[in-house]
């Protein structure tokens, strides 16, 4: 591996996250899991039954791109899509019970993935947690508090954590 002591600090939490993500997604994939249908599942179990339109905004995708993730939760059984009452044109998706069980088990495999690296992962996460919030509030960017809002609905712009 090339020299990661020259490396600037994005390079090392982008090469990071893409290395954490590949680990959780090989545990995952058991379970018919992807990364990104686990974050479609946890929006499901925080704001219950919403339409495929509305999860593809919340999570920023497009709404094909959340079609493709929803049709592989809905095949292994995590997810169930129905027609809408007030508007047929719309499917509302649900987490069924076998997903809030499997979404349970996801997120401890996702705990494991970091368990044998000597760091201690609760100051990494608050760490990460106030860099996230510290660059989202030093820049007037919509999008980048948008993003920010929608991983942290109860956190609110220019408040401090630590």
């Amino acid at each position: 591996m090339p020299d990661m002591e020259r490396w600037p600090t994005g390079r090392l939490l982008s090469t990071a996250a893409r290395l954490v993500e590949h680990a959780w997604n090989e545990k995952l994939r058991g379970m018919g899991l992807t990364h990104a249908g686990v974050i479609v599942m946890e929006v499901l179990a925080v704001k219950g039954p919403t339409t495929q339109s509305m999860l593809a905004q919340t999570v920023r995708v497009q709404a094909q791109t959340m079609g493709k993730t929803l049709a592989r939760l809905e095949a292994h059984g995590h997810v169930s899509r129905t027609r809408s009452i007030s508007d047929r044109r719309s499917q509302v998706v649900s987490l069924t019970e076998a997903g809030v069980h499997t979404l349970g088990l996801a997120t401890q495999l996702e705990g494991e993935v970091l368990d044998p690296v000597p760091v201690d992962t609760a100051k990494l996460r608050r760490e990460l947690q106030a860099l996230v919030r510290e660059l989202a509030n030093n820049t007037s960017s919509a999008a980048v508090s948008e993003i920010v809002a929608a991983s942290d609905p109860g956190a609110s712009q220019g408040e401090a954590h630590s």
